[in-house]
């Protein structure tokens, strides 16, 4: 969105990877024991299932299409003068940050319902984030929330009744569990009270012996970290493959929790890296995340040109 020439680089088709795999672009509405059922009325029959629905997002199917998204953020952003986060989540940390460093001169408001920024993290990395923000000159405003139905002309509401100015906004509020459409199939007692699918220590949905999940529609005890989903295909990957290969399941993989480990980029250089016995911030996480977000690595690990 502040740069969309980087986008070229991480927006990935997934057939550039997968050049053996069948993808399909639908959306899933039911599952059976072995069937998964489409809303454009596709059955694709399964012997084994994996569920990565994450969170629920409405994004374009083509990259062509998330490319012109993309651009067309850019331009509100380039145009504006002030502009409004909603949301003091890493998303919206993180965006506030690149907006300060690559368009100093616009005024940039940051509006977060909660008492700190990050929740998800530590006191100590929240505190660093906002020190930051605030050094380079974004508003913030705490335990506040803005009415988006209620909006005339550019001015919009605080909970408080403040009023904000802003000739753009963008939503980076958390978004909701990717699992509705499971509340009436064959896993609908399988979802906890966040909607999320409960998990054993193979990475299987409890109960099901052919059907994983993986990635933030899981259970699983941890921060919801891209890389942690990264371990959860992986360890689901290998009990794949020994299950196909009609191994002693006694033998399948397990995964384990990871650590209260987290990196929140700030800007193009800087950062916040909670580790389980430090938290850091500066130049040193910046090295780690900011260049380039992993885009690189991730490349790399899919076979593609860096």
């Amino acid at each position: 969105m502040v740069e969309p020439s980087f986008a070229k680089r991480s927006i990935i088709n997934h057939c550039d990877y997968l050049p053996n795999v069948r993808i399909v672009a639908s959306t899933a509405a039911n599952i059976t024991d072995h069937e998964v059922l489409t809303t454009d009325g596709r059955l694709l029959v399964y012997d084994y299932l994996v569920i990565a629905t994450g969170h629920k997002d409405s994004v374009p199917k083509t990259r062509v299409a998330r490319l012109s998204q993309y651009q067309a953020e850019f331009e509100k952003i380039n145009s504006a003068e002030s502009i409004l986060i909603v949301g003091g989540g890493p998303t919206g940390v993180e965006l506030a940050g690149e907006i300060a460093i690559d368009f100093p001169e616009k005024k940039v408001t940051l509006v977060h319902r909660g008492s700190r920024l990050l929740e998800f993290i530590g006191l100590k990395a929240s505190q660093r984030a906002l020190d930051w923000l605030i050094s380079k000159n974004v508003e913030v405003l705490l335990n506040e929330s803005v009415n988006l139905n209620n909006v005339s002309d550019g001015v919009f509401q605080t909970s408080s009744g403040e009023v904000i100015a802003a000739d753009c906004h963008f939503v980076c509020t958390a978004k909701p569990m990717g699992s509705s459409w499971l509340r009436e199939s064959i896993l609908q007692n399988d979802l906890d009270m966040q909607g999320r699918l409960m998990v054993d220590r193979n990475m299987r949905v409890r109960g099901h012996k052919n059907i994983f999940a993986v990635g933030d529609i899981t259970d699983v005890k941890e921060i919801k970290q891209g890389y942690l989903a990264q371990r959860h295909a992986e360890v689901t990957a290998e009990n794949l493959k020994l299950l196909l290969r009609g191994r002693n399941e006694s033998k399948m993989a397990t995964y384990r929790p990871g650590l209260e480990m987290a990196l929140v980029s700030l800007g193009r250089k800087e950062g916040i890296a909670q580790f389980p016995l430090v938290t850091i911030s500066g130049c040193i996480p910046g090295m780690i995340k900011s260049g380039d977000l992993f885009v690189g690595k991730t490349r790399k690990r899919l076979g593609l040109k860096p």
